[in-house]
Protein backbone atom coordinates (compact mmCIF):
# COMPACT_ATOMS: atom_id res chain seq x y z
CA UNK A 1 0.00 0.00 0.00
CA UNK A 2 2.59 2.32 1.07
CA UNK A 3 1.41 6.00 1.99
CA UNK A 4 -1.60 5.81 -0.63
CA UNK A 5 -4.77 6.21 0.78
CA UNK A 6 -7.43 4.03 -0.53
CA UNK A 7 -10.25 6.13 -1.83
CA UNK A 8 -13.71 4.95 -2.77
CA UNK A 9 -15.04 5.84 -6.19
CA UNK A 10 -18.42 6.08 -4.93
CA UNK A 11 -20.17 6.85 -1.91
CA UNK A 12 -23.30 4.83 -1.26
CA UNK A 13 -26.09 7.59 -2.27
CA UNK A 14 -25.90 11.00 -4.20
CA UNK A 15 -25.74 12.61 -1.20
CA UNK A 16 -23.29 10.34 1.12
CA UNK A 17 -20.33 11.66 1.81
CA UNK A 18 -16.88 10.05 0.92
CA UNK A 19 -15.76 7.34 2.78
CA UNK A 20 -12.12 6.63 3.30
CA UNK A 21 -10.28 3.50 4.05
CA UNK A 22 -7.56 4.50 6.73
CA UNK A 23 -4.17 5.01 5.28
CA UNK A 24 -1.37 2.18 5.46
CA UNK A 25 0.87 4.62 6.54
CA UNK A 26 1.71 8.09 6.75
CA UNK A 27 5.22 7.28 6.73
CA UNK A 28 5.93 4.24 5.03
CA UNK A 29 9.94 3.96 5.71
CA UNK A 30 11.39 0.28 5.86
CA UNK A 31 11.57 0.90 10.00
CA UNK A 32 8.07 1.84 10.40
CA UNK A 33 7.09 -1.39 8.03
CA UNK A 34 8.90 -3.74 10.46
CA UNK A 35 7.28 -2.57 13.85
CA UNK A 36 4.06 -2.68 12.85
CA UNK A 37 4.61 -6.09 11.19
CA UNK A 38 6.86 -7.23 14.22
CA UNK A 39 3.80 -5.91 16.41
CA UNK A 40 1.66 -8.20 14.38
CA UNK A 41 3.88 -11.02 14.96
CA UNK A 42 3.92 -10.14 18.62
CA UNK A 43 -0.09 -10.43 19.06
CA UNK A 44 -0.43 -13.28 16.94
CA UNK A 45 2.15 -15.33 19.49
CA UNK A 46 0.83 -13.62 22.70
CA UNK A 47 -1.88 -11.11 22.35
CA UNK A 48 -2.39 -7.35 22.91
CA UNK A 49 -2.17 -7.81 26.64
CA UNK A 50 0.57 -9.67 26.83
CA UNK A 51 2.67 -7.58 24.40
CA UNK A 52 5.27 -4.59 25.38
CA UNK A 53 7.05 -2.31 23.84
CA UNK A 54 10.55 -4.55 24.05
CA UNK A 55 8.83 -7.31 22.02
CA UNK A 56 7.56 -4.86 19.50
CA UNK A 57 11.26 -3.57 19.33
CA UNK A 58 12.59 -6.78 19.23
CA UNK A 59 10.38 -8.26 16.80
CA UNK A 60 11.16 -5.36 14.72
CA UNK A 61 14.77 -5.84 15.15
CA UNK A 62 15.53 -2.34 16.49
CA UNK A 63 15.65 -0.70 20.37
CA UNK A 64 12.74 0.10 21.96
CA UNK A 65 14.32 4.34 21.64
CA UNK A 66 13.69 3.67 17.60
CA UNK A 67 9.79 2.16 18.22
CA UNK A 68 9.23 5.57 20.40
CA UNK A 69 10.77 7.79 18.08
CA UNK A 70 8.93 6.13 14.89
CA UNK A 71 5.87 6.27 17.38
CA UNK A 72 5.95 8.70 19.95
CA UNK A 73 2.59 8.13 21.55
CA UNK A 74 3.93 4.32 22.53
CA UNK A 75 2.09 0.96 22.04
CA UNK A 76 -1.58 2.99 21.58
CA UNK A 77 0.00 4.72 18.75
CA UNK A 78 1.75 1.28 17.32
CA UNK A 79 -1.80 -0.54 17.70
CA UNK A 80 -3.71 1.94 15.98
CA UNK A 81 -0.55 2.21 12.85
CA UNK A 82 -1.63 -1.67 13.06
CA UNK A 83 -5.49 -1.60 12.65
CA UNK A 84 -4.94 1.65 10.22
CA UNK A 85 -2.34 -0.94 8.15
CA UNK A 86 -4.64 -3.99 8.44
CA UNK A 87 -7.35 -2.84 7.14
CA UNK A 88 -5.75 -1.10 4.20
CA UNK A 89 -4.01 -4.11 3.78
CA UNK A 90 -7.62 -5.80 3.55
CA UNK A 91 -9.66 -3.94 1.27
CA UNK A 92 -6.22 -3.77 -1.29
CA UNK A 93 -6.43 -7.70 -1.78
CA UNK A 94 -10.17 -7.07 -2.04
CA UNK A 95 -9.61 -4.58 -4.63
CA UNK A 96 -7.66 -6.91 -6.51
CA UNK A 97 -9.52 -9.85 -6.82
CA UNK A 98 -12.84 -8.29 -7.32
CA UNK A 99 -11.47 -5.49 -9.86
CA UNK A 100 -10.52 -8.90 -12.21
CA UNK A 101 -13.52 -10.78 -12.09
CA UNK A 102 -15.28 -11.01 -15.23
CA UNK A 103 -19.42 -11.18 -14.49
CA UNK A 104 -21.75 -10.90 -11.19
CA UNK A 105 -20.93 -14.39 -9.77
CA UNK A 106 -17.42 -14.32 -10.04
CA UNK A 107 -17.25 -11.02 -8.04
CA UNK A 108 -19.42 -11.96 -5.61
CA UNK A 109 -17.52 -15.26 -5.35
CA UNK A 110 -14.09 -13.77 -5.17
CA UNK A 111 -15.18 -10.71 -2.88
CA UNK A 112 -16.15 -13.54 -0.21
CA UNK A 113 -13.50 -15.97 -0.28
CA UNK A 114 -10.92 -13.23 -0.51
CA UNK A 115 -12.96 -11.45 2.85
CA UNK A 116 -13.36 -14.82 4.51
CA UNK A 117 -9.59 -16.26 3.81
CA UNK A 118 -8.14 -12.96 4.88
CA UNK A 119 -10.04 -13.01 8.19
CA UNK A 120 -9.82 -16.46 8.76
CA UNK A 121 -6.07 -17.22 8.11
CA UNK A 122 -4.94 -13.74 9.88
CA UNK A 123 -2.94 -14.72 12.70
CA UNK A 124 -2.94 -11.91 15.27
CA UNK A 125 -7.12 -11.82 14.81
CA UNK A 126 -7.34 -15.13 15.08
CA UNK A 127 -5.17 -15.19 18.71
CA UNK A 128 -7.54 -12.40 20.09
CA UNK A 129 -10.30 -14.13 19.27
CA UNK A 130 -9.19 -17.29 20.98
CA UNK A 131 -7.95 -15.42 23.97
CA UNK A 132 -9.08 -11.65 23.91
CA UNK A 133 -12.55 -12.15 22.40
CA UNK A 134 -13.85 -8.75 23.75
CA UNK A 135 -11.01 -6.42 21.82
CA UNK A 136 -12.65 -8.17 18.36
CA UNK A 137 -16.32 -8.74 19.48
CA UNK A 138 -16.88 -5.50 20.96
CA UNK A 139 -16.17 -3.85 17.74
CA UNK A 140 -19.10 -5.93 16.23
CA UNK A 141 -21.92 -4.94 18.33
CA UNK A 142 -24.70 -2.64 17.96
CA UNK A 143 -23.35 0.87 16.05
CA UNK A 144 -20.25 -0.50 15.63
CA UNK A 145 -21.10 -3.28 13.37
CA UNK A 146 -22.99 -0.74 11.75
CA UNK A 147 -19.98 1.23 10.46
CA UNK A 148 -18.30 -1.75 9.97
CA UNK A 149 -20.98 -2.95 7.05
CA UNK A 150 -21.26 0.67 6.10
CA UNK A 151 -17.41 1.03 5.28
CA UNK A 152 -17.47 -2.67 3.68
CA UNK A 153 -20.71 -1.76 1.65
CA UNK A 154 -19.27 1.74 0.43
CA UNK A 155 -15.66 -0.06 -0.73
CA UNK A 156 -17.85 -3.03 -2.64
CA UNK A 157 -20.34 -1.28 -3.99
CA UNK A 158 -18.47 0.04 -6.93
CA UNK A 159 -16.97 -3.43 -8.05
CA UNK A 160 -20.80 -4.66 -8.20
CA UNK A 161 -22.01 -1.58 -9.85
CA UNK A 162 -20.63 -3.19 -13.57
CA UNK A 163 -23.44 -5.13 -13.22
CA UNK A 164 -25.98 -3.69 -10.73
CA UNK A 165 -27.51 -0.32 -10.11
CA UNK A 166 -26.64 1.87 -7.65
CA UNK A 167 -29.09 1.00 -5.47
CA UNK A 168 -28.90 -2.92 -5.81
CA UNK A 169 -25.13 -2.63 -5.56
CA UNK A 170 -25.63 -1.36 -2.39
CA UNK A 171 -27.94 -3.84 -0.68
CA UNK A 172 -26.08 -6.91 -2.48
CA UNK A 173 -23.16 -5.34 -0.91
CA UNK A 174 -24.50 -5.28 2.64
CA UNK A 175 -26.31 -8.70 1.78
CA UNK A 176 -22.72 -10.80 0.94
CA UNK A 177 -20.98 -8.66 3.94
CA UNK A 178 -22.83 -9.93 6.44
CA UNK A 179 -23.24 -13.75 4.74
CA UNK A 180 -19.17 -13.77 5.23
CA UNK A 181 -19.80 -11.84 8.94
CA UNK A 182 -22.26 -14.79 10.09
CA UNK A 183 -20.50 -17.66 8.81
CA UNK A 184 -17.12 -16.50 9.96
CA UNK A 185 -18.43 -15.55 13.72
CA UNK A 186 -20.94 -18.82 13.52
CA UNK A 187 -19.19 -21.85 11.59
CA UNK A 188 -21.58 -24.23 9.94
CA UNK A 189 -20.81 -27.86 8.62
CA UNK A 190 -20.34 -27.94 5.19
CA UNK A 191 -20.21 -24.46 4.49
CA UNK A 192 -16.25 -22.74 3.72
CA UNK A 193 -16.23 -19.47 2.96
CA UNK A 194 -12.89 -19.85 2.09
CA UNK A 195 -13.54 -22.24 0.05
CA UNK A 196 -14.43 -21.25 -4.18
CA UNK A 197 -15.83 -23.68 -4.75
CA UNK A 198 -18.32 -24.06 -2.17
CA UNK A 199 -18.77 -20.32 -2.43
CA UNK A 200 -19.80 -20.54 -6.01
CA UNK A 201 -22.60 -23.22 -4.71
CA UNK A 202 -23.71 -20.98 -2.08
CA UNK A 203 -24.08 -17.31 -4.41
CA UNK A 204 -25.32 -19.55 -7.37
CA UNK A 205 -28.21 -21.10 -4.74
CA UNK A 206 -29.05 -17.94 -2.76
CA UNK A 207 -27.58 -14.99 -3.85
CA UNK A 208 -28.01 -14.77 -7.41
CA UNK A 209 -31.58 -16.09 -7.29
CA UNK A 210 -31.94 -13.36 -4.38
CA UNK A 211 -30.27 -10.68 -6.78
CA UNK A 212 -32.80 -11.60 -9.65
CA UNK A 213 -35.65 -11.12 -6.98
CA UNK A 214 -34.88 -7.81 -6.12
CA UNK A 215 -35.83 -7.17 -10.40
CA UNK A 216 -39.15 -6.18 -11.52
CA UNK A 217 -39.11 -7.72 -14.87
CA UNK A 218 -41.36 -6.32 -17.30
CA UNK A 219 -44.76 -8.40 -18.49
CA UNK A 220 -45.74 -9.12 -22.21
CA UNK A 221 -48.07 -6.49 -21.34
CA UNK A 222 -45.77 -3.86 -20.60
CA UNK A 223 -46.70 -3.83 -17.07
CA UNK A 224 -44.83 -5.09 -13.76
CA UNK A 225 -46.21 -7.89 -11.69
CA UNK A 226 -47.10 -5.43 -9.90
CA UNK A 227 -48.71 -2.87 -11.61
CA UNK A 228 -50.43 -6.51 -13.18
CA UNK A 229 -51.31 -7.79 -10.22
CA UNK A 230 -53.10 -3.97 -9.62
CA UNK A 231 -54.86 -4.61 -12.80
CA UNK A 232 -56.34 -7.61 -12.06
CA UNK A 233 -57.41 -6.88 -8.59
CA UNK A 234 -59.47 -3.41 -10.29
CA UNK A 235 -61.02 -5.51 -12.62
CA UNK A 236 -61.89 -8.41 -10.52
CA UNK A 237 -63.83 -5.55 -8.39
CA UNK A 238 -65.63 -3.94 -10.96
CA UNK A 239 -66.89 -7.57 -12.24
CA UNK A 240 -67.88 -8.24 -8.86
CA UNK A 241 -70.05 -5.02 -8.76
CA UNK A 242 -72.41 -6.53 -11.09
CA UNK A 243 -72.60 -9.58 -9.19
CA UNK A 244 -75.64 -9.99 -7.14
CA UNK A 245 -75.53 -9.58 -3.40
CA UNK A 246 -78.30 -10.64 -1.88
CA UNK A 247 -79.93 -14.04 -1.47
CA UNK A 248 -83.31 -12.24 -3.52
CA UNK A 249 -80.74 -10.96 -6.38
CA UNK A 250 -78.85 -14.17 -5.87
CA UNK A 251 -82.31 -16.54 -6.55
Amino acid sequence: MGAARLELVQGTGPDAPARRIPAASSDPTPTRVRVIDGALHCIARQGVAGTTLDDVARAARCSRATVYRVFPGGKDAVLGAVVDTEVSRFFSALAVRMGAATDLEDVLVAGMTEAATRVSEHGALTNLLVHEPELVLSQLAFARMDEMLALTCAFTTPFLGRWLDQAESRRVAEWAARIVVSYLLCPADGVDLTDAVQVRRLVRQFVLPGIRALRVPQGANGLSPSQGTAVGVRRSLQSNRSLPTTKGEAS
